[in-house]
Order: C-alpha cells, then structure tokens, then sequence
C-alpha cells in the first residue's frame, strides 16, 4: 500500500522560518500544516487560472 503522504526536505533561512512558524501558531497550526495551507492556495489558484491539472499514474 502506498503512502499517500509525501516527506521532504526543506532547506529555508532560520529566522524566515522562525517568523513563518510564529505565523502558524497565530493560527493554531504547526508550521508544516500552514505550509501544507500555502500549498493548497497556491495549486487551487493555479488551477482557476489555468484549468485543472492533470498527473500522470506514475507521479
């Protein structure tokens, strides 16, 4: 069975990401579920501006 979530590795500033998680926690949210938000935005967003994208099995 497939892990439907996906582990990887960011490389970012410390003090954007000490920022970035003081945002989280404003939100009641740890930072990988705001990033995880971000995330959402970002392809909802594309998606309405550029239709639905569409994956291949294998990806």
């Amino acid at each position: 069975m497939e892990d439907k979530l996906l582990r990887y590795t960011l490389r970012v500033d410390r003090l954007l990401f000490q920022k970035f998680r003081y945002i989280a926690e404003s939100k009641g949210r740890s930072a990988n579920k705001e990033i995880e938000q971000y995330l959402k935005r970002c392809v909802a967003k594309f998606e309405e501006e550029n239709g639905e994208i569409e994956l291949s099995a294998k990806e």
